[in-house]
């Protein structure tokens, strides 16, 4: 089938002085940036061909909308209507979300680094308007999308991985030694997060705006760190957090002291909580030391490297993103109070993470591991032929 020859584009002044303008506009919508650049490489004579190279589109492309601005000038340039539904936003409405989009979260009082349109949904439901109207999407909780996602580590040194890791995974399935837990029993998922730093930028982050993304400075002063401890609840998503300078015992114990002596954990039957092995809650001596102040705990460690079993990792970060993302902070209290009211935010919404790692994959997971260090030992075996040098071998 023969190739149609491109058309022939001659431009007026006044046409090409329109056409570089809008090719040349940062605010105008993308596409119509596009076809003005083709346009004008159309009639400075490239082929089709060279246009397409050049403006990194296709072939057929170029010739659409060279050939609408050939029959029908800048105003086929414009997109046609389209079946479907009509667009619902008023210009009072796309006004509202952008408004509110272009203002840093803090400087509207919402704990957060930056927006997500699921926290735009919610700060508009919050303002009297419904997410459906502003076009959003409705706000769910923020970690609930964020089932772990689960990588084998490097080297399993825990003798005892199999059974320390399933031990766990019975936990986040209310179970416990072959049983299922009862309602008055609770699985608490705990750590740290360490050396979150109080960055003060030498000139203010610029909120996003027409044709912007938001702006953070790369020049900052250091204004010390602090830790973040938390503690989740795993089947009732709530969230216990404690900052503190460093962390230690002492840290550590005061976070369990606030879970513990608060209800339902102080007349539980049993609250198990799972740690990793990090120096804070470390060996024997931490699960004496924690049964020791309340009878009614009962620690579980993680395998040796495998932290990614433990649930309260998932909502860390999401406070990398959500909260300490882009970090931009004058001082060490500002740094606790927008983690201290992030949480009372998150635990207002927050529902189960939906945790899809089962014991029957774990054995899966092994499996596959043991297979592969099978297949690497097998590939190190001789083959029986000897690879001495001539000069080593015995003689005949």
């Amino acid at each position: 089938m023969p190739v149609p020859r491109a058309r022939q584009i001659a431009l007026a002044a006044s046409e090409r002085r329109r056409l570089k303008r809008l090719a040349h506009y940062r605010t105008a919508p993308f596409q119509q940036v596009v076809r003005a650049r083709l346009v004008l490489d159309a009639a400075h004579g490239y082929s089709n061909a060279r246009i397409a190279v050049r403006r990194h589109v296709h072939l057929d492309t170029v010739r659409t909308w060279r050939g609408r601005y050939a029959d029908q000038g800048l105003e086929g340039l414009k997109d046609r209507p389209r079946p479907g539904r009509p667009p619902r936003l008023t210009p009072l409405q796309q006004a509202t979300v952008k408004a509110l989009a272009c203002q840093l979260p803090a400087e509207t009082g919402v704990p957060l680094a930056r927006w997500s349109s699921s926290d735009l949904a919610t700060e508009a439901i919050t303002r009297g308007h419904r997410p459906g109207d502003l076009g959003l999407e409705r706000p769910t909780d923020p970690g609930r999308r964020h089932s772990q996602a689960v990588a084998a580590p490097v080297f399993i040194r825990d003798p005892d991985f199999q059974t320390k890791a399933a031990r766990i995974l019975d936990l986040y399935q209310r179970a416990w030694n072959g049983r299922p837990l009862g309602d008055e029993e609770y699985v608490i998922s705990s750590d740290e997060k360490t050396s979150i730093q109080a960055r003060c930028r030498c000139h203010p982050t610029l909120p996003p705006g027409a044709a912007r993304m938001m702006r953070l400075n790369h020049e900052y002063d250091r204004g010390g760190s602090l830790a973040y401890l938390a503690a989740y609840d795993v089947h009732r998503a709530t969230v216990f957090g404690h900052c503190a300078a460093k962390t230690g015992i002492v840290p550590f114990m005061t976070l369990v002291e606030k879970v513990m002596t608060s209800e339902p954990y102080t007349s539980a039957k049993r609250v198990y909580w799972v740690v990793d092995n990090g120096s804070s809650h470390r060996g024997k001596a931490a699960v004496d030391r924690l049964a020791r102040d309340f009878p009614n705990a009962v620690m579980v460690h993680t395998p040796v490297h495998a932290s990614w079993l433990n649930q309260v990792e998932i909502f860390f970060s999401i406070v990398q993103r959500k909260v300490v993302t882009p970090n931009d902070f004058t001082s060490l209290d500002q740094v606790e109070d927008r983690l201290t009211t992030f949480e009372r935010r998150y635990n207002e919404t927050a529902r189960p993470f939906k945790w899809k790692f089962t014991p029957a994959d774990l054995k899966d997971l092994l499996a596959r591991i043991e297979r592969h260090e099978q297949k690497e030992h097998h590939s190190q075996q001789p083959t029986g032929y000897d690879h001495q040098p001539a000069a080593l071998q015995p003689a005949a």
